[in-house]
């Protein structure tokens, strides 16, 4: 336990440009999103799943929906649309939650979906994020989870077929909406292990693509086993976003990022920190996620602090916390894509701006294990810019932003005033052992369910006035937004296991939903 200190238009007419603009979106949603075929096929498919849960395998039901074009061109890369996987837990998988009935429950789910195509392998992750879920009095309880997932690129001709695999699931249980604070028997998250049960119908088939090459194309050939996908990650090594996948082969392009911007503190301490940090946000009004790129945080620690009153914490390590890109305290500039009126492609770019330093508070509590309790507020101002509807540009200005920084609910309003998010991490460090969950030099998952206020600033040098759009569409409550912190870097120690010789942190962490 030693270490560091640590979108309806208005129906107005304000001149003739504005009605165009008005125009223009309720035309857009009466095209056909990009690279989705009319007349798709949709996918529901039932499959019957064992999961290993702590107590033992229990039988689940999954439920796996998605969009997929009828057919697709070689090269052409084909992105599943409105991608669910429901997982319905019986009576005594819920059990396995430890949690009464009225308690939310968090989840999220990975499943491994297997592409063929002639002697081609590959393997994608489909990655989601349920909504909270209510555990019921009796009866199964349904969670149902949604992300974006990677495109498939095929190299050759001929069908391409996509099967579920495993699939990996995780679950908190919470008493309402309310913080869990110690003291309080919160239930331990719950994970398991699934596998596709031998009676699945087809071996899990979720969807057969006919792929066409053009009329020179010959028979299609698979790869050698030097040339083929890795069976670990399912990509090849050409770049990512370069534009035709290699003759027979699959290529898998997730939408994560694979380069680290640059992460060093411009004047150090002994008591200074550096980590990457990235993750998922959802946008409830869009159904859909949009990925926080990774992005580095430099922390300054403070002095731990005593025991509050009546011995509410052993000892309490607070820090200040700034993003850095570019000498800029922001996240990287990063795309999202969302479907509108459920199907209709507009593209952003994003950045998520920092108005104030952030405050972290990490309470430690006496036990075995010793409890930690991580809160990291955070006012954070939700920028957008290049927008495209239907690949069209709309011209949003250059200071279309949120009114305010993003909310959420505040435990100490009196303590913190001002409008911030407050992300919180939870952490158990045994005396013996690997700890678990989140804490500071370690790092863990951050979690958060933000209201995105009103836009303002969002128009053209013309006087169009774009703030109602975007609000209408964006704006509201219940976004949950998932951080992972990867392993700090004590910058003035540059163990060669966390910091590369600049003082750059070595863990580079993965987005989770």
């Amino acid at each position: 336990m030693k270490g560091p200190r640590i979108s309806v238009p208005s129906t107005r007419r304000r001149g003739a440009r504005r009605a165009v603009i008005a125009a223009f979106v309720v035309l857009a949603a009466m095209v056909p999103a990009a690279g989705t075929a009319l007349g798709a096929q949709e996918v529901e498919a039932e499959l019957p799943y064992m999961c290993a849960f702590p107590s033992g395998t229990q039988a689940v039901t999954v439920r796996v929906a998605a969009r997929f074009p009828d057919s697709a061109a070689k090269g052409e890369a084909i992105v599943p649309a409105e991608v669910t996987t429901t997982v319905e837990l019986p009576e005594a998988a819920v059990a396995e939650l430890g949690a009464a009935p009225g308690a939310e429950v968090r989840a999220s789910t990975e499943l491994a979906v297997a592409l063929s195509q002639g002697e081609a392998r590959a393997e994608a992750s489909w990655r989601g994020t349920a909504q909270p879920a209510t555990v019921p009095a009796e009866g199964p309880l349904v969670l149902e989870s949604a992300g974006d997932v990677p495109s498939v690129t095929p190299g050759s001709a001929g069908a391409l077929q996509l099967r579920a695999g495993g699939l990996e699931l995780a679950m908190e249980a919470q008493a309402g909406s309310a913080t869990p604070g110690v003291g309080e028997d919160s239930p331990a998250p719950v994970s398991a292990s699934c596998t596709l049960g031998e009676d699945a119908p087809e071996g899990g088939l979720l969807a057969t693509i006919p792929v066409t090459g053009g009329e020179t194309d010959g028979p299609s050939e698979g790869p050698s086993p030097s040339e083929g996908p890795s069976a670990s990650t399912g990509t090849d090594t050409r770049e990512p976003g370069s534009a035709d996948a290699p003759p027979g082969r699959l290529r898998v392009e997730a939408t994560d990022p694979k380069d680290a911007p640059p992460c060093v503190a411009e004047e150090p301490t002994t008591v200074t920190l550096t980590a990457y940090v990235t993750g998922y946000s959802n946008v409830q009004k869009l159904d859909g996620a949009s990925l926080i790129p990774l992005s580095c945080m430099v922390i300054e620690q403070g002095i731990a602090a005593e025991p509050g009153p009546n011995d509410e914490y052993l000892f309490r390590q607070p820090a200040d916390v700034e993003l850095s890109f570019q000498g800029r305290r922001q996240t990287p500039p990063a795309k999202a894509t969302f479907l509108t009126y459920g199907f209709v492609p507009t593209t952003a770019t994003m950045v998520l701006e920092q108005t104030e330093i952030m405050r972290l508070e990490s309470d430690f509590y006496l036990g075995d294990p010793v409890k930690l309790d991580t809160a990291i507020r955070a006012s954070l101002v939700l920028r957008l810019s290049d927008v495209k509807v239907n690949g069209t540009p709309l011209d949003v200005g250059s200071d279309c932003r949120t009114e305010t920084p993003l909310t959420s609910h505040e435990p100490e309003p009196d303590r913190f005033p001002g409008p911030h998010i407050v992300l919180d991490g939870f952490g158990l460090a045994p005396w013996e052992g690997q700890p678990e969950g989140y804490q500071l030099t370690t790092g863990g998952p951050l979690t958060s369910e933000v209201t995105i206020p009103a836009f303002t600033g969002c128009g053209t040098s013309e006087g169009e006035d774009l703030n109602r759009l975007f609000t209408a569409a964006i704006s509201g409550p219940g976004n949950y937004v998932k951080q992972m912190q990867g392993q700090t870097c004590l910058v003035q120690d540059l163990n060669p296991d966390h910091c590369t010789p600049d003082g750059q942190p070595v863990v580079i962490p993965e987005p989770e939903r």
